[in-house]
């Protein structure tokens, strides 16, 4: 008998016409799905009426949940330094899950490119990242309330030497100008009629501040 010929197997292609996030197709067939989050944020002077401004709107934020956050930079990246294109790290403890998030910032500090997986052991990848060549920056813990508005989601959440702040968020394709879903996320936070300080930084940068000036 003639040696047997060997087998080979064709991964197929991504059908391009298709709107899922996705990265695109490698030679060998592999593909890497991405997303792009977009957020607008606000400072809350008044908790009490925004929950009922969302209520009217049957916006119900649920029970809050701690999340304790320790974000990371790449090496040689500080604060000051634009952000745009840079990879940041995050590592997440929710309700006894860990959770491990990359994002890259690109339209601006508010619009990434988001990657985000479970991961078993907090401590394990904490060393993992730093290996990677990232460093911790800040902790951040808060207490979060979510919630659906159509496609937007929506963050009311309590963040420890920050204060109370409300986020619109939406998941995005990859390439999709982050600047107009923002002003659509706006129009949505005006619209609840209420006093809101429109803030620009992450909180990594909000907390680092709070806590310089403390």
């Amino acid at each position: 008998m003639g040696r047997p010929r060997p087998l080979r197997i064709r991964v197929p292609s991504v059908d391009t016409s298709i709107s899922y996030p996705r990265l695109g197709a490698t030679d060998e067939g592999y593909v890497m799905f991405e997303t792009q989050e977009v957020e607008v944020k606000y400072q809350v002077a008044d908790l009490t009426a925004l929950l009922s401004a969302l209520a009217q709107r049957g916006v119900l934020p649920a029970c809050a949940v701690r999340q304790d956050d320790q974000a990371y930079a790449e090496a040689g990246w500080n604060y000051g330094l634009s952000k745009i294109g840079v990879a940041f790290a995050r590592l997440r403890t929710e309700g006894g899950r860990h959770l491990f998030t990359l994002k890259r910032p690109m339209d601006n500090e508010l619009s990434c490119l988001e990657y985000e997986t479970e991961v078993a052991d907090r401590e394990q990848m904490h060393h993992a990242i730093i290996a990677m060549g990232f460093r911790p920056t800040v902790r951040i813990v808060k207490e979060r309330r979510t919630a659906t508005w159509g496609e937007v989601t929506v963050c009311v959440d309590d963040v420890e030497h920050a204060g109370v702040f409300v986020e619109l968020e939406r998941k995005v394709p990859p390439g999709m100008s982050g600047v107009e879903v923002q002003r659509t996320l706006d129009g949505f936070a005006r619209s609840l009629g209420l006093e809101l300080r429109r803030v620009t930084d992450t909180y990594d940068t909000l907390v680092r501040a709070a806590s310089a000036s403390a």
